[in-house]
Parts: structure tokens; C-alpha cells; sequence
């Protein structure tokens, strides 16, 4: 489906810098201090339009949240959730994930969450793909020791290619579903998209995976 453009996004995801972090470069090895707190950190890359981040931070008041998304005219819809929710513990970041070095210390996050990434399914684009080798290596860069990853799709064909990543990487797994809303699983929280794929039928796959460090 087409993205609708929203020219006025940029403006407004300025107007809100104590949600949307503008330089989040500064914040490197200091993302503590950008929240006043010490609160463990946990990110999640393609928030989309933020309902799975904005309920963590309702949920876990004791922990950080940053939601991270590339398309602003996605995550202005995310802002406006935070806006109506006024939690402190959670905040926007409008950039690529491929660059998370940039705004991320070695080991400043303690969990990432994967929600229902885009498949690239050709396999021309497989390192294209936030479960690939390359992204990997920056999450096991950013995160603590025993840090996890958090992975969740309806893509049965992303899901299998995800786990071997993990695997051929060395990681260690944790827990894995292959259809979460019938498991005993307790505290999940869907997205946007989970909603809409549970509704049609499809089974939620879900694995955690964890770093041999």
C-alpha cells in the first residue's frame, strides 16, 4: 500500500523535542541522562505508527523505550500516541536503523525489539532484512551482556530464514512460538499489524534470542 505523504510530519515531530528525539547522535553513551533516569533501555526498530512502544512504557514504567522509525509520515502517528498517553519513559527516534552505531555505546541497551519487519522475501534483498548477519552484529554491539532480542511476525518464510540467522550467528534460543495467540504466553502486547493478521487467521510467530557473550 502506498505511503501517504504528510508534509506537516517534520514540523510537528520538531515541535515535540521531549518525545522526539532530534539529535539522538548526542545522546550516545548518555541515553540515561536524555531520560533522568537509569532505567534499563529498551529499543524497538520499525515502531510504525507506535502502539506496540507506547503500551511497553504504560506497562514498564520502570524501564526506557525508544521507538525507531525511518518514515515520518509512520511515526508522527506514533508521536500522537505518546502525546495523549504523557508518559515520560518513552521516545521517538526518525532514523535509519542501519546507522544505530551512530546513537548507540557499546552495550548502553539492554533489549531490541523486532516487530513485524518488512520480509524482503527475494533473496537478492536478504540483507535487507533487520534479522540479517550485519544487523545482528550492531545489536550484539549495543546491547548488555545477555541482552536479548525480541522477534515477532506473522511471515512464516522470514521467521525460519531469522532463526537459521540466529543460529549460523551463534545465538542462543531463548523461547520460540509458532502460534503465540494459542500459547500460555502471558503479557504480549500486539502492534497494529499483529492485530490485523491475527484477525485474518494467520498464526504469530515469536522467538528470543539471546548473544554467547
Amino acid at each position: 500500500m502506498r505511503l501517504r505523504n504528510k508534509p506537516w510530519a517534520k514540523d510537528k515531530l520538531a515541535a515535540y523535542p521531549q518525545y522526539v528525539v532530534g539529535n539522538p547522535e548526542e545522546c550516545k553513551g548518555k541515553w540515561n541522562e536524555c531520560f533522568g533516569n537509569n532505567h534499563p533501555i529498551y529499543i524497538e526498530i520499525g515502531t510504525g505508527k507506535g502502539r506496540f512502544v507506547t503500551e511497553m512504557a504504560k506497562a514498564h514504567p520502570d524501564k526506557n523505550f525508544i521507538g525507531i522509525e525511518l518514515q515520518e509520515s509512520v511515526i508522527v502517528s506514533a508521536l500522537d500516541l505518546i502525546i495523549e498517553a504523557d508518559i515520560p519513559n518513552v521516545k521517538l527516534m526518525n532514523v535509519n536503523a542501519e546507522e544505530l552505531l551512530t546513537f548507540f555505546e557499546e552495550g548502553e541497551v539492554d533489549r531490541v525489539y523486532l516487530n513485524f519487519s518488512d520480509p524482503w522475501p527475494k533473496k537478492r534483498h536478504a540483507k535487507r532484512r533487520l534479522t540479517y548477519r550485519t544487523f545482528l552484529q550492531m545489536y550484539e554491539t549495543i546491547l548488555v551482556k545477555n541482552g536479548e532480542i525480541h522477534f515477532k511476525t506473522d511471515n512464516r518464510g522470514l521467521f525460519e530464514s531469522s532463526l537459521m540467522s540466529f543460529s549460523d550467528y551463534g545465538m542462543l534460543l531463548t523461547f520460540v512460538s509458532l502460534d503465540l495467540h494459542k500459547s500460555d504466553f502471558e503479557g504480549n502486547i500486539m502492534t497494529e499489524y499483529e492485530e490485523k493478521f491475527s484477525n485474518l487467521g494467520h498464526p504469530i510467530y515469536r522467538s528470543e534470542t539471546s548473544f554467547r557473550k
